[in-house]
């Protein structure tokens, strides 16, 4: 009761120091809030959370609310006490007060701090009846309760149903619970923590936090677009931008916190969460009215959606060279244990929509790096060429830099090229224009070559979010959508890496151009050869590409990566040689995994392969929409044809989707393609027919038990699968058998056992369906990995 008057007394005399002197009384109470830092002895607690709190106070205090804050942990009270008061005597004044006024603030937020331990069901009942009866003394009512969960993402369903169960505010007043990073581990994981939480609070309750959010020149990506969106329009796509780079750099290493970030890594720690909403201010729809929260989040959704598949071919990895020594320290790990955990990761990304399709968005972050430095730049390509005086300004890059602080420039700013245009002030009241440059460069251009905004008075990313909890601004916080969203484009990725090695790095300068990495086609591979290698090389650095015979008929051999090589050169030879005969080439590609590896090698093949007098054909299709994941024709086009320029009109997919039905036998689908094959393909026999193997032994889709009908002139067909899908659209033996050359890709370990029953069988199998793979006039050659064969 004392704690409440006391601040009551506090509002009015700085009601008082302020000049509002007329009725010398504070202003009528809009009801009590309070704050719960659960963690709050934590770290986290400690450099930030407290901070700002004691911003947000200052901010509100004499404006109609009142305040109690808590500082909630396991520990005893008395323990506990001591080392919350430890850390709130150490908080640093706001630079907006004078050193009068934050005495006299920072004494009474003192006074209405306390610390509460927070371990049981009980012990959050005891809080709740606590500030139920610290209100009812004082005759006032409850505006809402804030908990601010610092703790690890383990305990926020337990603590959400403590706090559930046990510690609500009254009906009228508000809930806000306030999430730490990191929200699961992947799309499972994220999905299952969703589940738990909305079991006990209501979305609107959920303050999911990403601090970058809070940082002043992110905050603005949206504002700026939005002030000057007549001059961005025209040049916002993919016809004036060259490429997007989203950076965060530390030369900080992982030392001290390898207990979570081993389980974690680079990925999940920075670009999944802090750099994907960077990327995503950027470029997703601008929002009619920047205040509506739930229009923003929705054109999140929409970009998210947008985002085309990303797996190791899209990323580099690396690891910091000390890394695996504090690995094994911090984690009692042996001397022969080798985390693969990334401490940098480089990532290239495409967006599928008319706006961007095309440009790379380079997505970096790492540990143990040259320098300490976070920005987000759109380099626009260049429509001026010079003959002399390259050193005009028109002469040179043009760039947008969202500069969110330290490297060269050391505070945050927003920067535009001035061969781009002058931009409006982000925000007249707290933004300001910088005419006084230093002599550095930021990102290839001195600072007098840009037009620079900086906020005025810089305020920290936790004293922001903050704030907006308070005021119950969700725009700068996570939906459980968006953060479904974003975990589902970056797992894929995350799973695709599990058994990637990361390149080792010295660390800081002494990287040199060790981590580099340029674009392949829509690929990224490191630019230079590593010095470092955590493996030693092993047996398969002593084969090539080995020549044989398997079943009668000619095998080609090799270490996976080398034998789709080779394959795609063989195609490539069979195109030239059927445009030069014939004028076109027909290639029919099946379905499933094995020609993955090759369709994204072909894709790298821009300008050598002959995309334009080429065909693309079906071996085999589900009977499923060609939109969805499932589809063999949607694979195809994923991995290969939206990346090559090649005619639509030499494209086929297999009709399975007719009369908005799938694969019903009165449509005729069947008949249909086999009508197509024979008006473009001479003879009906394809120039290339590309199949792989199932672990039983099916090819295409002609399993086993396919009924095949008796006329052995039919070309496609539909059959049954064992496994779901069932149904399918194949071609037949009679079509297999036709074409010029047959290729057969067995790649993997796991298909080592099928190599060794069919390399026993002479012959037809019914057992085996490839077995009747054998063209009467063309040529089979059998591609098999190393791993397939060896075992």
């Amino acid at each position: 009761m004392l704690r409440i008057r006391w601040e009551l007394l506090l509002m009015a005399i700085i009601c008082w120091h302020r000049g509002h002197t007329d009725n010398h009384e504070a202003k009528q109470s809009l009801g009590h809030v309070t704050v719960v830092v659960v963690g709050g002895t934590g770290d986290l607690a400690r450099k930030y959370l407290w901070q700002g709190f004691f911003q947000l106070y200052a901010d509100e205090v004499g404006k109609g609310h009142t305040f109690s804050f808590y500082g909630g942990g396991l520990s005893p009270t008395e323990n506990g006490t001591t080392l919350l008061f430890g850390i709130l005597k150490e908080l640093a004044c706001p630079p907006e007060l004078s050193a009068e006024r934050c005495a006299l603030i920072k004494d009474q937020f003192l006074h209405l701090s306390q610390y509460h331990q927070l371990k049981t069901s009980e012990d959050y009942e005891k809080l709740s009846q606590k500030i139920k009866e610290q209100v009812g003394q004082e005759g006032m009512v409850e505006a809402g309760r804030l908990f601010y969960l610092s703790v690890p993402a383990f305990a926020y369903a337990d603590i959400a149903e403590k706090i559930n169960n046990t510690c609500r505010p009254p009906p009228d007043a508000w809930l806000r619970v306030v999430l730490e990073k990191p929200f699961g581990h992947d799309f499972a994981s994220a999905q299952s923590l969703d589940k738990k939480l909305s079991g006990q609070l209501k979305e609107e309750e959920m303050y999911r936090i990403d601090h970058y959010l809070g940082k002043q020149v992110v905050s603005k990506i949206l504002p700026f677009r939005k002030e000057n969106r007549k001059l961005l329009d025209p040049i916002w796509n993919k016809h004036h931008i060259e490429r997007i780079e989203i950076v965060l750099k530390e030369t900080l290493d992982a030392k001290g916190r390898i207990q979570f970030y081993d389980q974690y890594g680079v990925i999940r720690d920075v670009l999944q969460n802090h750099l994907t909403e960077v990327m995503t201010l950027m470029l997703m729809n601008l929002p009619a009215n920047l205040s509506n929260s739930k229009e923003i989040l929705q054109n999140k959704l929409n970009f998210l959606a947008s985002l085309q598949h990303v797996d190791n071919s899209n990323a580099v990895v690396g690891q910091y060279q000390a890394y695996n020594g504090e690995v094994q320290e911090e984690l009692n790990k042996t001397k022969d244990y080798f985390s693969l955990t990334p401490t940098f990761a480089g990532v290239l990304i495409h967006v599928d929509n008319a706006q961007y399709e095309g440009i790379p968005i380079f997505m970096t972050s790492g540990k143990a790096l040259d320098e300490r430095v976070a920005y987000a730049r759109v380099i626009f390509k260049s429509d001026v060429f010079c003959v002399q005086d390259l050193n005009n300004v028109q002469c040179k890059s043009k760039q947008i830099i969202f500069y969110l602080g330290h490297g060269n420039l050391q505070y945050p700013a927003i920067l535009v090229s001035k061969n781009l245009f002058k931009p409006d002030l982000v925000s007249s009241g707290d933004w300001k224009e910088v005419t006084e440059y230093k002599e550095v460069d930021v990102l290839g251009l001195p600072l007098s070559d840009y037009y620079i905004q900086t906020p005025v008075v810089p305020r920290e990313a936790y004293c922001e979010l903050i704030s907006h909890v308070f005021f119950g601004r969700k725009d700068r916080f996570i939906s459980a959508e968006g953060l479904l969203a974003s975990w589902a484009f970056w797992t894929p990725l995350l799973e695709s890496l599990t058994q990637v090695f990361p390149r080792v790095y010295p660390g800081g300068v002494a990287n040199g151009n060790l981590l580099n990495f340029k674009l392949r086609g829509h690929q990224v591979a490191f630019s230079h050869e590593a010095v470092v290698n955590v493996i030693n090389p092993g047996a398969e650095d002593n084969f090539q590409v080995m020549q044989g015979k398997y079943r009668s008929s000619e095998m080609i051999s090799a270490w996976a990566q080398e034998l789709v090589d080779r394959l795609a050169s063989d195609l490539l030879l069979a195109a030239e040689e059927a445009i030069r005969e014939e004028g076109q080439f027909h290639l029919a590609l099946s379905g499933g995994s094995s020609p993955v590896a090759l369709l994204r090698a072909l894709a790298l093949n821009l300008y050598t392969f002959p995309w334009r007098n080429t065909h693309i054909w079906q071996v085999d299709e589900r009977c499923v929409p060609h939109t969805e994941s499932g589809s063999n024709f949607r694979s195809i086009h994923d991995l290969l044809l939206q990346h090559i320029r090649i005619p639509y009109f030499n494209i086929h997919p297999m009709p399975v989707h007719l009369t908005q039905r799938l694969c019903v036998e009165e449509d005729g689908g069947p008949t249909l393609y086999e009508k197509e094959i024979k008006k473009h393909v001479n003879a009906s026999s394809f120039h290339y027919i590309l199949l792989g193997v199932g672990q039983d032994g099916h090819t295409a889709s002609l399993f086993q038990d396919t009924k095949l009908e008796s006329d052995e002139e039919r070309l496609v067909t539909l059959t049954e699968s064992p496994i779901k899908p069932h149904q399918r659209m194949s071609l037949t033996f009679t079509a297999i058998n036709r074409a010029r050359r047959v290729g057969v890709l067995i790649m993997g370990k796991n298909k080592h056992e099928l190599v060794s029953q069919l390399s026993r069988i002479k012959g037809e199998s019914s057992k085996y369906p490839i077995t009747k793979v054998q063209p009467k006039s063309g040529t089979l050659i059998w591609y098999i990995d190393y791993d397939a064969l060896l075992g």
